[in-house]
């Protein structure tokens, strides 16, 4: 996403199991390739981990 993915809207590069298309390759971009998932952000299910993400995209977003 040149422009940058704004919160709240699905990274295109997802497939539709939430896996990153373009893991590995040299396109992804070092801001993916630079987070660390840690347990507090994963927590115990994927919907921990979703409103963990959505928070801090809020969080980040620039206005």
């Amino acid at each position: 996403m040149p422009q940058g993915k704004p919160a709240g809207v699905r990274c295109v590069q997802l497939t539709a199991d939430n896996r990153c298309a373009i893991f590995g390759q040299p396109e992804r971009p070092a801001v993916c390739g630079s987070l660390r998932a840690e347990p507090v952000m994963c927590g115990s299910d994927r919907n921990h981990a979703m409103t963990w993400l959505t928070q801090l995209e809020a969080a980040t977003a620039t206005r």
